[in-house]
């Protein structure tokens, strides 16, 4: 038995909130409040406006939204952008850093046209800037990016048209600097820079020998498959000498890897390229720029660690860190401070996105009821499986365990040999589970289990089937095990009495969530409450703002999700805006190549024949069409029958 199960008679919302960790990883933005709801509180500071998700819930159901529904809350994506930008500010006044501080977003970790609109207004106030890997985002940022002391930073390879597009965006203004990623790249800029009479501004992508560690460690170090070695550098430095064009180099750059959770590992690197930047200036090149690149880490689990999920590091002591490491350096090399830049997108969007979902139904681990009886003229195998179910103490659990497979097994291989039949084979599969079930709640009271029954509660573990697709909206969560906050928005002041796992609506066995938040570590099952008759119990995942939008896929042809934009308005009150309805069966057909128009005539084809086969009538013939037609206009997701 689980520790929240043996509390469950003096359940309090402090034992929640131990239990989900919503304190830990929620960073002010996600509480508990009295009524055992979560509350989002979007500026993250004590006082601030809040808002039940229950409130929300009920309020877009009003309004005629169906789950799951993908929430954008406006305050919390200012919030980070404030929070980053004031850390640095902070951070240069302690140590007197002559320099400044511009942040830069990477359109890629979410490229949706809210976040970038929003982004661009809310960033204006700190010249906060964007970032553009490819010719898509460089038009994007170009129509968003209204504010000349604000960067654009153009990574990634580059063809004559995305440099034409950066060079013009230069001459209406926009602060567009050019990073060079491959040698090749400095002919190809220099001629169109010429060819258009526009001075561009340069920066080099420098391949570090320092690398970080995580899931995305090999982002960067000598493997990293962007920017230059030092040579290459040097290379690249010559050429520009000799184009007469030392002088548009001004900015270094380096990307570590996204998701860095050591300190440690972030302080070698900057160690490392403010070396580099210093050889550069001492170069001739008139630099003036270190930009640190992505990496700054979110507490997803909320541990505070170097674990994959989580971080060592605080905001504040990251930018700390960096201006203090920066200063040194260049204060020994005797150069100006140059202007800090970092691209941090996982820090900025993860918090700013909640998907909401509900539970369809549970598949839940139990038996029948007492331990079931055996016929007299049984296997003696089967008598076998019975005693020991009938003979489990706290002193003999891991032998009771073994027994119980092994006798189990046994039957099974006699039942594909056909020496007992298929309802004796039933019988003792209902006592091996009792056996199982025996077994974990005697687990319950003993201070160390045995090792080979660590994984028995996961074995026993109910099947929550949520209305979502893993795929669609938090792809990460199956691709590479990336840990998101998920607990139920309310009931939260009642014990959770089962233990369970997550599984979507796909037909695809890696559509399911194992993997949760621990205290301690990783938990293979979450607690959940048991459902109520004509009572939606609703799920949320947070901090699902970074990448998980682009990168989620059409399986099952399951497509986007209703999103709905919350912020208050200038007093105080709930405001619901930017609201996107999800894809239609017939939109995710389209996207697939398929012409609703056709599948519509190619079906009533079929039901016309249908007719003159006397197989249906005519009035049903209409009514099967309207189905087919009114399920192309439906959502992709499961809806209420009163949708």
């Amino acid at each position: 038995m689980s520790s929240f199960q043996q509390i469950h008679n003096k359940w309090t919302l402090k034992d929640a909130e131990d239990t989900y960790g919503i304190d830990a990883w929620g960073n002010g933005y996600f509480h508990i409040d009295k009524n055992g709801e979560v509350i989002v509180t979007p500026s993250g500071e004590k006082g601030g406006s809040k808002v039940s998700m229950m409130q929300i819930m009920q309020d877009i159901r009003e309004r005629g939204w169906s789950l799951p529904v993908l929430l954008r809350f406006e305050g919390i994506l200012y919030s980070r952008i404030k929070a980053i930008n004031e850390s640095f500010r902070k951070a240069i006044k302690e140590y007197k850093y002559t320099g400044d501080y511009r942040g830069v977003y990477p359109i890629k970790v979410n490229q949706q046209q809210q976040v970038i609109e929003e982004l661009s207004t809310y960033g204006k106030e700190f010249h906060h800037g964007l970032e553009a890997g490819s010719k898509p985002e460089l038009i994007a940022a170009m129509a968003f990016l209204n504010d000349p002391e604000a960067l654009l930073i153009c990574n990634g390879y580059k063809d004559e048209e995305f440099i034409d597009l950066g060079l013009s965006a230069r001459k209406l203004g926009i602060n567009c600097i050019f990073v060079i990623e491959t040698v090749q790249e400095v002919q190809l800029i220099l001629k169109r820079s010429e060819k258009l009479g526009i001075r561009p501004v340069l920066g080099l992508r420098m391949k570090l020998s320092s690398s970080g560690s995580g899931h995305w460690k090999e982002s960067g170090g000598d493997r990293s498959v962007f920017g230059l070695n030092t040579y290459q550098v040097m290379q690249v430095v010559d050429d520009l000498k000799a184009e007469n064009a030392l002088d548009c180099l001004q900015l270094l750059h380096f990307h570590l890897g996204s998701q860095l959770p050591n300190i440690r590992d972030i302080r070698n690197a900057a160690t490392e390229a403010c070396r580099v930047y210093c050889g550069l200036a001492q170069e001739g090149a008139p630099m003036s720029m270190l930009d640190l690149g992505g990496g700054l880490a979110v507490d997803y689990d909320g541990s505070h660690t170097n674990s994959n999920s989580s971080c060592n590091y605080t905001l504040d002591e990251y930018a700390r860190d960096m201006v203090e490491i920066i200063k040194g350096v260049v204060d020994e090399a005797e150069l100006k401070h140059p202007r800090i830049i970092t691209e941090s997108g996982r820090a900025t969007v993860a918090y700013y996105s909640v998907l909401l979902f509900n539970i369809l139904e549970v598949s839940k681990f139990s038996v029948a009821g007492d331990l079931p009886e055996v016929e007299e003229n049984s296997h003696e195998l089967t008598s076998n499986i019975h005693y020991t179910a009938k003979s489990i103490t706290a002193k003999n659990l891991q032998e009771s365990f073994h027994d119980a497979i092994y006798y189990r097994d046994e039957i099974r291989t006699l039942f594909r040999h056909g020496q007992i039949g298929i309802r004796e084979r039933a019988t003792v599969e209902e006592i091996f589970w009792y056996t199982m079930l025996k077994i974990r709640e005697r687990m319950g009271k003993l201070r160390q289990p045995p090792r080979d029954l660590e994984d028995l509660e996961s074995a026993l573990s109910d099947i929550y089937y949520g209305n979502l697709s893993v795929f669609q909206s938090i792809p990460d969560s199956w691709a590479i095990d990336q840990l998101f906050p998920l607990m139920p928005i309310h009931r939260l002041n009642e014990a959770p009495t089962r233990n369970g796992i997550i599984a979507d609506i796909t037909c695809d066995c890696d559509g399911k969530i194992d993997r949760f938040i621990d205290k301690t570590d990783v938990s293979p099952t979450l607690p959940l409450h048991e459902l109520k008759d004509g009572e939606d119990y609703i799920l949320g995942a947070f901090l699902v703002g970074a990448y998980q939008e682009t990168l989620g896929d059409l399986h099952n042809l399951f497509g986007d999700t209703n999103v709905v934009g919350i912020r208050f308005d200038e007093d105080g009150e709930l405001e619901y805006f930017h609201e996107l309805e999800g894809d239609t069966v017939a939109d995710v057909l389209e996207y697939v190549e398929y012409d609703p128009k056709d599948l519509v005539r190619r079906f009533r084809e079929m039901a016309e024949r249908a007719v003159k086969k006397q197989v249906i009538s005519g009035p049903e013939r209409k009514s099967i069409m309207a189905l087919y037609q009114e399920g192309l206009r439906g959502y992709t997701y499961h809806e209420p029958e009163n949708a």
